[in-house]
């Protein structure tokens, strides 16, 4: 496992109580957020394939709140302390242990990825790879929704995150990305800061061709 997986693993199941404290309202405060995922979730069901993974998943929250809307969704963390707390907290749902890297599913057979704010802590040179995974699960006409802290310029940024560092991305830049992994975005959102960090916060949802 890469330093900064070690670093972010550790950092995660240090504060999983407190986390799950914090987001357990699923998003009730945060309503462009919660649309968002609403949209992805209507638009993976059109595809006739519900099957979906929410990749770095936290306290499963968000695992959950796919459920509700007509998917079939499994959680992924790499934090084992976090994975705990999900099977505990949402019994009926499936939570397994892994990096967004290396997910135990099988090619081509996803109908939507969940993202959300899970990727910000790669360093900006191995999103690639990260993506290239998300591409690899996905089926045709698959659905990635990925949403994470935007900032103008034209290259990521790290800064000091409250669990360990992460960046904040140009949104044009981290299209662009998603086009090189072979994702066509088709719809993104940005809107002003829901914290006090100041970045705006982006959702890209794209699609595998």
């Amino acid at each position: 496992m890469a330093e900064h997986q070690d670093e972010t693993k550790a950092a995660y199941d240090g504060v999983v109580e407190l986390y799950a404290s914090l987001f357990a309202d699923r998003l009730e405060t945060h309503p462009f957020s919660r649309n968002m995922i609403r949209t992805f979730a209507e638009l993976v069901r059109e595809t006739g394939n519900p099957r979906a993974a929410d990749v770095g998943c936290g306290p499963g929250h968000l695992t959950a709140m796919l459920n509700e809307l007509g998917l079939e969704a499994r959680g992924f963390d790499l934090s084992p302390g976090m994975v705990d707390h999900a099977r505990r907290a949402h019994p009926e749902l499936r939570f397994e242990e892994a990096t967004m890297e290396a997910l135990p599913v099988e090619d081509g057979t996803l109908g939507g990825v969940l993202a959300h704010y899970s990727m910000i802590h790669t360093p900006p040179g191995e999103v690639p790879a990260l993506l290239a995974e998300q591409v690899r699960v996905l089926a045709p006409g698959g659905l990635l929704l990925v949403s994470f802290f935007a900032t103008d310029g034209a290259e990521p940024i790290p800064f000091d995150h409250k669990v360990t560092t992460a960046y904040s991305w140009p949104a044009d830049r981290f299209a662009e990305l998603l086009a090189g992994a072979g994702l066509a975005t088709f719809a993104r959102l940005l809107h002003d800061p829901a914290s006090e960090r100041g970045f705006l916060d982006a959702h890209l949802l794209a699609r595998r061709p």
